[in-house]
């Protein structure tokens, strides 16, 4: 203070983590207001649980479906946020040259990465929650280790963010837009979220049981359905997947 009553400025960029945590709370709302970004990550979800629950379509083996169908759901969201959402978001944020005036701002590109990540983990927490209550209502009763779960999210989340930004970094926004939407109906056809990968043929499951949603609705359905300890393998193929895309990610990933 330089006399009474007044103040001298003091301009300078506000502590990492307090950059961080805004953006990451920004990102957070536009993904929330976005219509198209919530149909993908809240309402086809929530859908398919409830009606693949309610009504006998697939044959999802003994018991209940819901048992089947509430692991694969919630890697299906998994899948919808980090890749999806994350891809069509990003990729049109690089195209009106959002990330490049970011880029130029205080805030690292690094941190602006890590504040995208942050606002992935808030909305799937909310996705979880919601499935999770909704899974309950159908008579889901889960087991396992909660560890295991845990840390399948977390690398499911880390190999689909990988994924994700390197088609957003890489693409032009309108191929970004159709292709993540063609990779999403693939996955969610063939990633063992809803048909069994038993049902398909040998050769087939073999190279679908490599993907990473297969690994992450399978790894969730060994310890959430069937009581199984860490699924290992299916820990390992995330892990791949997620040191790959990361890194091709951000070797690759253009800001402009």
């Amino acid at each position: 203070m330089s006399a009474a009553g007044t103040y001298t400025p003091k301009p300078g960029a506000a502590p990492l983590p307090r950059m961080i945590a805004t953006q990451a709370a920004l990102e957070t709302k536009m993904l929330l207001r976005n219509g198209e970004q919530l149909l993908l990550t809240v309402v086809i979800p929530t859908l398919l649980l409830v009606l693949f629950s309610a009504v006998d379509i697939v044959d999802t083996g003994d018991g209940k479906a819901v048992d089947f169908l509430a692991p694969g759901i919630l890697a299906l969201a998994v899948m919808s946020t980090a890749f999806t959402g994350q891809a069509i978001a990003t990729g049109f944020e690089r195209r009106y040259g959002v990330l490049k005036r970011l880029g130029a701002s205080p805030l690292p590109r690094w941190a602006l990465m890590a504040a995208k990540t942050l606002s992935v983990l808030v909305t799937e927490v909310l996705q979880i929650v919601l499935l999770t209550v909704i899974a309950f209502a159908f008579g889901w009763s889960p087991h396992g280790n909660p560890f295991a779960v845990l840390l399948l999210l977390i690398l499911g989340t880390a190999a689909f963010s990988g994924l994700g930004l390197l088609m957003a970094g890489t693409l032009k926004a309108e191929a970004t837009l159709a292709a993540a939407n063609l990779v999403f109906l693939l996955l969610l056809v063939g990633g063992g979220v809803i048909v069994p990968l038993d049902k398909f043929p040998d050769a087939a499951r073999s190279v679908l049981g490599l993907l990473p949603i297969s690994a992450l609705s399978d790894g969730l359905r060994d310890v959430l359905q069937d009581g199984a300890g860490m699924p290992w393998g299916n820990l390992g193929i995330l892990a791949v997947w997620a040191v790959s895309g990361l890194g091709a990610a951000g070797k690759f990933f253009r800001w402009e």
